[in-house]
């Protein structure tokens, strides 16, 4: 392997020590430059004016807290406000998905539905065959990379749903099943965005000379696109739930459970709970009824990996990878398991399992909130602006660092 190449693939370990050095390379990159070339996507592995960070935050390898932070100490307030606004996206889209989770299920059982339906088109897609120069080429970077250009996510998505009219739960499935920063909430609601269903009635439309200017000329599909589509059809209006009041944790001896949406165990506020054992789950396996694709997997349980090795090692205990959380659970002999709260998606829908299999066993689960989450997720309950103004207040008067660690491991 030569030294570049291997350069780039340390850089792209699923373990913070890699996201931190990602965003420390990063941070002076956060304010106009950013701003400016956000936008722009030049190619498969040229994709400098971005962070690339998802992936680490996505798994709060990295959290958004400290992403945010590093931001403002190198930027001060505003100097990178669009690179701030696109990290608290993701707070938002899982604060409003939080609160209506049927969103989530409708999706899961219209996948489930549609998958053999549409097989053979999903297939072309994936493969690089719809004679659409963009469009293929963006379909072999995500199969070939696990990434993908936000920009072209987005135009990705777009011609998916009104040139090639297939499904939009098609296409955000197989963004999950391929993506390294996969999430279920940002994932689902951006589909649902571009269709026209989350901001209803408004779709996002990928225009010819969008694309072409946004490449650097490097497609041009005039006269390849359906830029005048017929809206899709709006359901009733997604019923709300309340968000769970935050519940400080019990004390005593507990076992803590990490999973794919938090693997950063030693950050949580943890109280005067005493860690005896420490296990871990990742199961991308199940964010699709077809799977997942094996980088993305591998992804996953590398980041596992790394999370319960840190966790080990700062709480002083046996830290292992788990496949039955109660039977691993009962051999720990603690009546009380603390596991990080786990979002709307597939991890959430893994772990009420779970907590079925516990209590028989007469073991109780505590999901434990983070304090950004629990101050930001009440904001997501209409348009964006409330969560990014919340979230940059936090910021300003110094609450979010409370539970940040920046230093490297």
């Amino acid at each position: 392997m030569s030294e570049a190449r291997a350069a780039r693939h340390v850089a792209l370990m699923p373990t913070r020590a890699a996201g931190l050095a990602r965003l420390a390379d990063f941070t002076l990159r956060m304010g106009a430059a950013y701003a400016a070339g956000r936008n722009h996507d030049a190619g498969p592995g040229a994709h400098g004016a971005v962070s690339g960070l998802s992936p680490w935050v996505r798994h709060r390898l990295v959290t958004e807290a400290e992403v945010i932070a590093a931001a403002e100490a190198a930027h001060g307030a505003g100097g990178a406000a669009k690179f701030v606004q696109e990290v608290l996206w993701r707070t938002y889209w899982k604060g409003w998905i939080e609160q209506r989770p049927a969103v989530w299920h409708d999706y899961k059982a219209a996948v489930a539905r549609a998958l053999a339906d549409a097989a053979g088109e999903v297939a072309a897609v994936t493969a690089g065959r719809t004679g659409i120069a963009c469009m293929d080429c963006w379909a072999r970077e995500l199969v070939d990379t696990g990434t993908l250009h936000n920009h072209a996510r987005m135009w990705f998505a777009s011609i998916w749903c009104f040139t090639l009219l297939l499904p939009w739960q098609l296409g955000a499935d197989l963004f999950l099943r391929h993506l390294r920063d996969a999430d279920a909430a940002s994932n689902t609601l951006s589909w649902r965005w571009v269709a026209g269903l989350q901001t209803r009635g408004k779709p996002y439309i990928a225009r010819a000379e969008n694309i072409a200017r946004y490449t650097g000329g490097r497609f041009n599909p005039v006269g390849e696109l359906n830029e005048a589509p017929a809206p899709l059809p709006l359901g009733p209006p997604e019923p709300v739930v309340q968000l769970p009041e935050p519940v400080p944790p019990p004390q005593g001896r507990v076992a803590l459970l990490i999973h794919e949406d938090d693997f950063l165990a030693e950050t949580l506020p943890l109280g005067g709970a005493e860690v005896v054992a420490v296990g871990g789950i990742a199961v991308p396996h199940v964010r699709s009824a077809a799977g997942c694709a094996p980088l993305a997997a591998s992804w996953a349980r590398g980041a596992l990996a790394d999370g319960l090795h840190r966790a080990g090692r700062y709480f002083g205990v046996q830290a292992q990878a788990i496949t039955d959380v109660g039977e691993w659970a009962e051999d720990t002999g603690c009546d009380t398991v603390i596991s990080a709260y786990a979002p709307v998606g597939w991890t959430a829908d893994r772990l009420a399992a779970a907590e079925q299999a516990l209590a028989d066993r007469g073991i109780r689960l505590h999901r434990l909130c983070r304090p950004w989450d629990s101050a930001l997720w009440p904001h997501a309950q209409s348009g964006f602006f409330r969560v990014r103004g919340k979230g940059q207040t936090l910021t300003e008067v110094g609450a979010a660092p409370r539970h940040v660690v920046l230093c490297s491991p």
